[in-house]
């Protein structure tokens, strides 16, 4: 989520699917079975990845070069970190070129005394977890 103008969402009802520009570039399931992780390479990082035990062409994406971990502890951790990178940066290469543009483009400053007014937290996981227990 620190990619700039990544969004989260759950599809498939068990999947966090993280897209920029309305696009996936990386996939995780909630659950304990399954693949951990797939997101998109290039072809010649697809063949080279393919080749270390634990990391699979992914299930109906190997076609468009998405690969797959079946554990996390397959490559490191500074690897996984590249290869989501690198995957947010392949997928924004082929977002339509006035979207790109967009993207580019510093967010406008927000006003945010409204908020403080009305006293809203959205967005501020502590407050957030005090207005859930109080509510119950």
């Amino acid at each position: 989520m620190s990619l700039p103008h990544a969004t989260e969402q759950i599809q498939w009802e068990d999947h966090l699917v993280f897209k920029i520009g309305g696009k996936m570039f990386a996939i995780t399931t909630l659950v304990p079975e399954g693949v951990r992780l797939s997101v998109k390479s290039t072809p010649e990082r697809f063949a080279e990845l393919t080749e270390i035990p634990g990391v699979i062409p992914a299930p109906y994406m190997a076609r468009n070069h998405w690969v797959a971990l079946e554990r996390w502890d397959a490559i490191r951790l500074a690897e996984i970190e590249s290869l989501i990178r690198e995957s947010y940066r392949l997928v924004f290469e082929k977002l339509p070129k006035k979207l790109q543009v967009q993207l580019s483009l510093p967010k406008p400053a927000r006003n945010n005394s409204a908020r403080v007014r009305s006293g809203r937290t959205r967005g501020d996981p502590s407050k957030m977890l005090e207005r859930a227990s109080q509510q119950t």
